[in-house]
C-alpha cells in the first residue's frame, strides 16, 4: 500500500524549492522600483501596492482667511456718461476718472468732492495712469488717442500716435520712463514716455486686446484680449514669451497683486489665477456667473471682481473661496439696464475700493468694521472633487 502524501507536505517542499529565474527577475526589478520611489521620497508602501504608475495626488485644500464683509459707503455722481476708467494718485489724496462723457475728472479721495475736470478727448476715456515720479496723467480713449497730461499745468504735453483704432487699456512701468498702451487694432505698443517714440508694438493677439499690464520683472508686459488667450511678453525683444489659452470666452480684465509675483484674469467663464514669470496655471476662482469687466486685489489678499450685469464677488486670493457677493446699488433715477461695472480698484491703502459704473456714479465701498469671525463666520465646505482648468 502507498504511502499518502498530505497537502501540507507537499506545500512545505514547493516553498523549500529555490526560486526560478522568472521569479528572482521579478523580484530583482520589484526591489529596484521600490528603492526608485523610495529615493524620490514617495511612499514606497504606497507606491508598490498601488497598480497606478502615477501617485494621484490629492487636492489641495487650503483654508479660506477670514475678511470682513465690504459695504457701500458713499456715492459720487458728476459724469454725464458710463463711468469706464480709474487710477489712483501714489500719494492717496485723490483720484481720476474717465468717462463716456469725454471728460476726465480729478476727485478728493477723503471727500468725494470734484477738484478739476479736464477736457480734450473726443470719445470716451477708457484708460488712466497716474505717474509716480512725474506730475504727469497719462489717458487714452476711443478716439485713437493717448494723452500725457502735466497737472502743473493742467494741459496736455505730449500726444502718442500709432494706435488705428480705439485705444482700451494703458498701463506705466513702474521703473522705466514707459507706457504701455492696448486697443481694438489687436496691438498693445510700448512708448518712451519723453520722446514719445514708439519702442514695439506687440503684435500676436487675432483682435482686440482688452487690458495691459506693466510690472518691473519679467515678463514686463502683459495683454488679455478678446481672443481669449493672455501674452507675457518679452519687453526688451518685443516679443511672446508665452500664450495662456486656459479661457474660453474674451479676457477682459488682469489684476497684477501688489505684493506676490501672481495675477489674475477675468472672462465669462471664470477668473484664473495664474503665477509669474512662466504663467502657471494655479486656480480657478468659480461662482461669479458674468461678464467680468474688472478686477483688482490689494494687499490682505482681496480680490473683488465686478461684472456687465451689475454683480460683484470678492474672494479670498490664497484659497480661491468667494466670501462675499452681491449687487451693486443702481442709482434712483437710472434704467434697469444701467446696472454695470466697467471698471474698480483698491485706493493705496488697500481699505478703500472704488468702483466706476453704468449708471454714471463712482462708489467707495469699505470692510465693515463691526463684522467679526462670530457675526460673520466663513461657511467653507472643502470639495473633494479634483477641479480640471
Amino acid at each position: 500500500m502507498e504511502p499518502q502524501v498530505s497537502e501540507s507536505s507537499i506545500q512545505r517542499l514547493v516553498e523549500n524549492l529555490p526560486p526560478s529565474r522568472a521569479q528572482q527577475e521579478a523580484a530583482k526589478t520589484a526591489h529596484g522600483v521600490v528603492a526608485i520611489r523610495q529615493k524620490a521620497g514617495i511612499n514606497a508602501t504606497l507606491a508598490a501596492t498601488s497598480g497606478s504608475l502615477v501617485r494621484r495626488q490629492t487636492p489641495r485644500l487650503t483654508k479660506p482667511d477670514w475678511h470682513a464683509p465690504w459695504k457701500l459707503m458713499r456715492v459720487i455722481s458728476g459724469h454725464l456718461g458710463w463711468v469706464r476708467s480709474i487710477a489712483v494718485e501714489p500719494g492717496n489724496k485723490w483720484f481720476v476718472t474717465g468717462a463716456g462723457d469725454r471728460t476726465i475728472k480729478i476727485w478728493d479721495l477723503a471727500s468725494g468732492t470734484l477738484r478739476l475736470t479736464l477736457t480734450g478727448h473726443i470719445s470716451t476715456v477708457r484708460g488712466l495712469a497716474v505717474s509716480p515720479r512725474h506730475p504727469y496723467l497719462f489717458s487714452c480713449g476711443e478716439d485713437k488717442m493717448v494723452k500725457c497730461w502735466d497737472l502743473e499745468q493742467n494741459k496736455v504735453i505730449r500726444h502718442y500716435h500709432g494706435h488705428l483704432s480705439g485705444v482700451y487699456s494703458l498701463s506705466l512701468h513702474p521703473t522705466l520712463d514707459i507706457l504701455a498702451t492696448a486697443g481694438r487694432d489687436a496691438t498693445a505698443r510700448v512708448w518712451d514716455m519723453r520722446t514719445k517714440q514708439c519702442i514695439h508694438v506687440l503684435s500676436g493677439h487675432n483682435t482686440t486686446v482688452a487690458d495691459v499690464k506693466c510690472q518691473e520683472a519679467d515678463p514686463q508686459v502683459l495683454t488679455g484680449s478678446m481672443d481669449s488667450t493672455i501674452r507675457l511678453w518679452d519687453l526688451a525683444a518685443g516679443k511672446t514669451l508665452s500664450t495662456l489659452t486656459h479661457h474660453k470666452k474674451s479676457v477682459r480684465a488682469l489684476t497684477l497683486h501688489p505684493t506676490e509675483f501672481t495675477f489674475a484674469s477675468g472672462s465669462a467663464d471664470n477668473i484664473k489665477q495664474w503665477k509669474c514669470p512662466e504663467g502657471t496655471f494655479m486656480q480657478n476662482f468659480e461662482g461669479h456667473r458674468a461678464i467680468i469687466n474688472a478686477l483688482t486685489v490689494n494687499a490682505d489678499n482681496v480680490l473683488f471682481s465686478g461684472a456687465d450685469n451689475g454683480s460683484m464677488a470678492f474672494w479670498d486670493w490664497k484659497s480661491g473661496y468667494k466670501f462675499q457677493s452681491m449687487e451693486t446699488t443702481v442709482q434712483p433715477g437710472s434704467l434697469e439696464s444701467e446696472a454695470g461695472i466697467f471698471a474698480c480698484t483698491f485706493d493705496r491703502t488697500g481699505l478703500r475700493l472704488i468702483t466706476c459704473e453704468a449708471d454714471k456714479t463712482i462708489k467707495i465701498w469699505k470692510e465693515d468694521p463691526n463684522a467679526t469671525p462670530e457675526t460673520h463666520p466663513i461657511d467653507w465646505k472643502p470639495s473633494l472633487i479634483r477641479t480640471r482648468f
